[in-house]
């Protein structure tokens, strides 16, 4: 059995201060020389934006319901072995998942899963005494989930913690506290486009960052929750896929403010199965970089700047003859707005013009357009699989696109819940995209079959890079840490 050191923080509810004190805590013990192994469980991908910036290492989704209980387990075993603990930040209230009979798709499945101690974190404004009999309750519900302390946020006083304190004590023995931490609205992470913010488009502050490790150091018991074991299951020890003995295949990687977010064990499978990742910049760069035989096109903000986009006349050029020449593409969600006609209605005056891949136009919405888990099954053979092959994923956009012309092929049907949504998976030659952000743990089939197609490509992109790439610190200069 391996030992190692860890914990989840999780709440009774959405709210309460879980990610300010997650990013507290990460940024205090990374401080202090520890190497913070970041974990954000379900589909999130702004959080793990944020645990990348104060820990320097990328936080990994882990969601059971896309990628099933075995590969869970196994992430977040790799993702564990060089770290010095892991920190897993937990989604909405503990036991809130995808329905009301069942954990699935909670932080407390994931705690479960993984042998993680669970710190519950409870918005303690407004209540004294009766946080113990709450406290109880989250620790008594599930015999598979080890509440092992509590943080109280948002106390008013020194003495409203020791109030806090003395209830738990004496109601709740074997539940530590691991600290109180006053009301401070300067430590909220604001929002703004979508009601959301990511890491790129709103860095943080050093000072904040420091901010919050002087916070968690002066409030928190950070010995205690650093110590807390993790009881890994025997099933934890797998270490993934070998490397084939094939000659890597280059896969550009758009990554910049404009494309980040990508599921970070996508890489590492697409790597697993021969790929190369080579990260580019469809802001910043003038053509893709040479030597690739695919490309991947993640989700983003592309409304964000579309500008610029618009304006990078020979990326937008080097995309479409790489489509043209059937280097295989992958894209999903802001890479495939990238790849329509562009935007109307976005926040640059006169909307803007993309690649023009996809015959059809997106308009910006004030609202959600879609949220939630999607369930795609092939109706075609393509580049990343055949006929009948299923993967998960999650879909979130404010954005809409004019209706797809019906010569476009369409290879996915697409289900949430076992109801049928219609067909999506739009594809051009080798060029598949969609609003559908699917995680490849869901099918291992999708990034070999993705890599083997990439690899029947013949030659390679013929397009070198720029003096100007070549000297910048670009994306592209940098492999992942996954």
């Amino acid at each position: 059995m391996m030992t190692k050191h860890g914990f989840l923080i999780a709440a009774p509810q959405s709210g309460s201060g879980k990610t300010t004190i997650s990013l507290a805590i990460m940024a205090a013990l990374t401080r202090r020389g520890l190497m913070v192994a970041p974990f954000k469980c379900g589909p999130d991908f702004i959080d793990p934006g944020y645990h990348r910036a104060v820990t320097g290492s990328p936080s990994i989704n882990l969601d059971s319901w896309m990628c099933g209980d075995d590969f869970v387990r196994e992430t977040f075993s790799i993702h564990c072995e060089k770290a010095s603990l892991a920190i897993i930040e937990g989604v909405m209230g503990l036991f809130d998942g995808i329905g009301s009979s069942s954990r699935t798709g909670s932080s407390a499945q994931i705690a479960a899963l993984t042998g993680t101690p669970v710190v519950l974190v409870v918005n303690a404004r407004g209540m004294a005494a009766s946080a113990a009999p709450l406290v109880a309750g989250f620790a008594g519900f599930d015999p598979e989930v080890r509440v092992a302390g509590v943080i109280f946020n948002n106390i008013g006083s020194p003495h409203h913690g020791a109030l806090l304190s003395e209830a738990l004590a004496i109601h709740c023995p074997g539940i530590d506290c691991f600290g109180s931490i006053p009301r401070d609205e300067s430590l909220a992470i604001p929002s703004r486009h979508l009601g959301l913010v990511t890491a790129d488009d709103n860095p943080l502050p050093e000072s904040f960052i420091t901010g919050l490790a002087d916070m968690a150091e002066r409030y928190l018991d950070l010995d205690s929750l650093s110590r807390l074991a993790i009881e890994f299951p025997h099933t934890l020890l797998s270490k993934g896929e070998g490397k084939p003995d094939h000659p890597p295949v280059g896969i550009a990687v758009a990554r910049d403010q404009a494309f980040c977010f990508i599921y970070e064990d996508n890489l590492r499978l697409l790597e697993e199965t021969g790929g190369e990742m080579v990260f580019f910049s469809p802001l910043t760069d003038s053509q893709l970089p040479a030597g690739i035989q695919g490309i991947y096109l993640p989700g983003g903000y592309p409304e964000l700047h579309g500008k610029r986009l618009s304006e990078n006349k020979t990326m937008l050029e080097s995309i479409r003859q790489a489509v043209d020449n059937g280097i295989p593409v992958y894209a999903e969600c802001g890479g495939f707005i990238y790849l329509t006609q562009g935007i109307d209605g976005s926040e640059q005056e006169g909307g803007t013009d993309f690649t023009g891949i996809f015959p059809v136009r997106c308009t910006m919405l004030p609202r959600r357009k879609a949220l939630g888990y999607r369930q795609i099954e092939l109706t075609e053979d393509g580049i990343t699989g055949s006929r009948g092959d299923t993967a998960r994923g999650h879909e979130f956009h404010y954005s809409e696109i004019s209706p797809m012309p019906a010569d476009i092929r369409r290879d996915y049907t697409v289900t949430r819940q076992g109801v049928t949504l219609g067909s999506e998976g739009y594809r051009v030659r080798n060029c598949l995209a969609s609003y559908i952000h699917l995680h490849f743990g869901s099918n291992r089939r999708f990034p070999r079959n993705f890599i083997n197609a990439c690899r029947e490509v013949k030659g390679e992109w013929p397009y070198a890079p720029t003096k100007q790439t070549k000297q910048k610190n670009s994306p592209q200069q940098t492999k992942p840490s996954t």
